[in-house]
């Protein structure tokens, strides 16, 4: 590449092109399973990537990324976000570049958010039940951080993996249940949930997943008398992002607008 590739810079103008390439570069290459990346700033190649190397591809792109059935599915859903924007729409409406700005961000978003569940998925146990700790924390619950230290992760007695203030004062408790699953909790466990709230004498809990809860897990819990909160990987990871833990942010886009009073006499 020539110095001039190198400086160039990306629209905003707040980012070197090559460096934002290469960040998607490894995005794609971790989508499609060739690598991994273990800690930031660094990425690991994997065994499909090693098999994929050993074919000795004239180049990878995502032509050839596309033999990979992950990738094909993160391809779809971005495709499927993409086609969003396109204008004319059926009712002939054009987007605003506002929409179209956030539309895109909710792309990226879609990928963060993927990324952070194969992420947890990576972490022990204790590591995931701090996260929940530090989860519940940033979203105002907890007291203080030694409280839900001690909450979490120590009780697991009676169907629950710990209690939490539901406010500074303590004035009630939340039952915790945190969970790592690769597929659908069974029903069985939320009920099980709900009766060790029960013996707790308690009214609220929340059951938080890395996987998914079936439909007839929702219309349980909503036919109880208890209000038990299900969390599954999606709204984990969107509530991850929305309390900006596990992520930072990597640009601000603001946007202008003529100050009326200014021109006002």
């Amino acid at each position: 590449m020539t110095e001039d590739d190198m400086r160039a810079l990306i629209p905003s103008g707040r980012g070197k092109l090559i460096s934002n390439r290469v960040g998607w570069a490894c995005t794609y290459l971790r989508k499609a399973g060739l690598i991994t990346s273990p800690q930031r700033g660094r990425n690991q190649i994997t065994e499909d990537g090693k098999a994929a190397l050993a074919k000795k591809p004239a180049k990878i792109d995502t032509s050839f990324l596309q033999q990979y059935e992950k990738f094909q599915d993160f391809r779809k859903e971005i495709n499927e976000k993409k086609q969003a924007t396109a204008t004319p729409t059926s009712r002939n409406e054009e987007k605003t570049p506002e929409e179209i700005i956030g539309i895109q961000s909710e792309i990226i978003q879609e990928s963060v958010r993927k990324d952070l569940l194969e992420q947890i998925a990576t972490m022990d146990p204790d590591a995931f039940e701090q996260l929940v700790v530090d989860l519940l924390l940033a979203m105002g619950y907890g007291g203080t951080v030694e409280e839900a230290g001690k909450a979490i992760g120590q009780t697991n007695d009676g169907g629950v993996d710990g209690v939490i203030n539901e406010d500074v004062l303590g004035l009630d408790a939340i039952y915790v249940q945190a969970k790592r699953w690769k597929n659908a909790v069974p029903i069985r466990e939320i009920r099980d949930f709900a009766g060790a709230l029960l013996s707790k004498k308690s009214n609220k809990g929340v059951f938080i997943t890395t996987s998914s809860f079936p439909q007839t897990a929702y219309e349980y819990v909503s036919s109880i008398d208890r209000k038990i909160i299900l969390v599954d990987g999606d709204r984990l990871t969107q509530l991850m992002v929305k309390f900006d833990l596990g992520v930072t942010t990597k640009q601000t886009i603001l946007i202008k607008e003529i100050d009326s009073d200014y021109f006002t006499t």
